[in-house]
């Protein structure tokens, strides 16, 4: 993110209006800004805090939310244990509480309807969030671009939003969903157990009508390496893949 492009976005409070428990470490936050709020699926936003004794913490958190959700935007916010701002709203942020929130950021990691496809998503743990946005874009839009969805997690219940993305793939309306879990056996035929590799992306691949138009990688800096490195050696080529990383 450019510091020029983050200045363009000014900070204004926001209101915490509901809570809900995605996963045992995420928990999604939903925000009422105090000021109209524009955004595209696969932006994110800075969250800023600041301490009683004007000490303040920042931190990067994409947006989960679709355009047309509304007024209110959501960020699901996965406790990091050593983390300076993460530990605050799942530890004492409440309903009626305000933060401070600027943005939206980025405009390379986006995708609209309008831009077509076919599009394949690819996201390890929390990095499903700003795919989520593209992903309940569609459905709002009633968009026919076909889309696959492959998701990474340790556990199934660690898999964020598994019962709306599992609504989403029984719809049969051109989105496919592919999970595959790294430390337990998979629970839905055709999907796997192991870590994304060059096949899996083939194999997923195969379940869209043609060759992705576009592709976006959402996850740690390590799961983006090996994950776009795998599309790579399934023949997707390097410049119509888009990355987004975070942590280490």
């Amino acid at each position: 993110m450019s510091e020029p492009a983050a200045t363009q976005s000014p900070w204004q409070t926001v209101t915490i209006t509901r809570i809900e428990k995605r996963t045992p470490r995420v928990t999604s936050f939903f925000l009422q800004p105090s000021r109209p709020f524009a955004y595209r699926a696969g932006q994110h936003v800075d969250v800023r805090l600041t301490a009683p004794d004007g000490y303040q913490a920042r931190r990067s958190y994409s947006i989960a939310s679709a355009p047309e959700a509304g007024e209110t935007i959501e960020l699901a916010i996965e406790k990091l244990d050593d983390g300076e701002v993460s530990p605050f709203f799942h530890e004492v942020a409440a309903v009626g509480d305000e933060v401070e929130l600027r943005g939206p950021l980025g405009g390379h990691f986006v995708w609209s309807d309008g831009d077509g496809g076919p599009i394949l998503l690819v996201g390890g743990g929390s990095g499903v969030v700003p795919l989520m946005a593209m992903i309940r874009h569609r459905a709002a839009r009633k968009s026919l671009v076909p889309a696959a969805l492959v998701f990474s997690a340790r556990i199934w219940d660690e898999v964020i939003f598994r019962d709306e993305l599992i609504g989403l793939d029984d719809r049969q309306d051109g989105f496919d969903l592919v999970l595959t879990l790294t430390r337990e056996p998979a629970r839905r035929p055709r999907d796997y157990s192991r870590r994304i590799d060059a096949q899996m992306m083939v194999q997923s691949m195969m379940r869209l009508p043609e060759p992705p138009s576009l592709a976006f990688v959402c996850g740690s800096n390590a799961f983006v390496s090996s994950a776009a490195q795998a599309l790579i050696d399934a023949g997707v080529p390097a410049g119509i893949i888009r990355t987004e990383r975070y942590g280490v």
